[in-house]
């Protein structure tokens, strides 16, 4: 499998040039990335517990989906291709909202990103692909809230990040995606 790389960004988004994938989260390199979250008709957000071989973060709960774009890639290409990957879903993706966060993660990486944040419909059942996602619930914000509070240790860093400085945003990107 060849070696992925990531786009080293400025605190601007301005790209910088690439760096090995792995590299760039054992060395903390500001890079670009992106979450998704898709949302069903009832408002409720679909999360994946991500599967145990992931290089950082195994076995935690976080948002729909996560990557980071190639380099040449536009993120929002990037978003549905790793929609497609993880969980076997195609759908439109609207771009919400850019969080900038650092988080030490598992086996000493640390997250450095400037995520381009999306959100999406739920319309059809995923497929999770077992290299990726070990599993997939689907919870209200609510729900998701008071899981961070009392089980903080299952769940991803970012989305704890996300909930705690941008749940304006999500509650808005909920209530849009599951008007429409």
């Amino acid at each position: 499998m060849p070696r992925e790389s990531v786009i080293l960004v400025d605190e601007k988004d301005r790209r910088l040039g690439i760096c090995e994938k792995v590299r760039a989260h054992e060395e903390g390199k500001l890079h670009r990335a992106l979450s998704i979250f898709l949302v069903d008709q009832s408002g409720r957000i679909l999360l994946q517990r991500r599967d145990l071989g992931k290089y950082h973060s195994g076995g935690l709960w976080a948002n729909s989906c996560c990557g980071h774009p190639r380099p040449g890639e536009p993120t929002l290409t990037a978003a549905k291709r790793r929609l497609n990957e993880e969980l076997g879903i195609q759908v439109e993706l609207s771009r919400a909202f850019t969080s900038r966060y650092t988080a030490d993660v598992s086996d000493g990486m640390q997250e450095n990103e400037l995520v381009h944040v999306f959100f999406g419909s739920l319309e059809s059942r995923p497929k999770p692909n077992p290299a990726e996602v070990m599993d997939v619930s689907v919870v209200s914000f609510a729900e998701l809230a008071s899981g961070l509070k009392t089980n903080a240790d299952r769940f991803a860093p970012w989305l704890h990040h996300y909930v705690a400085h941008h749940s304006g945003e999500l509650v808005r990107g909920i209530e849009n995606t599951a008007r429409s």
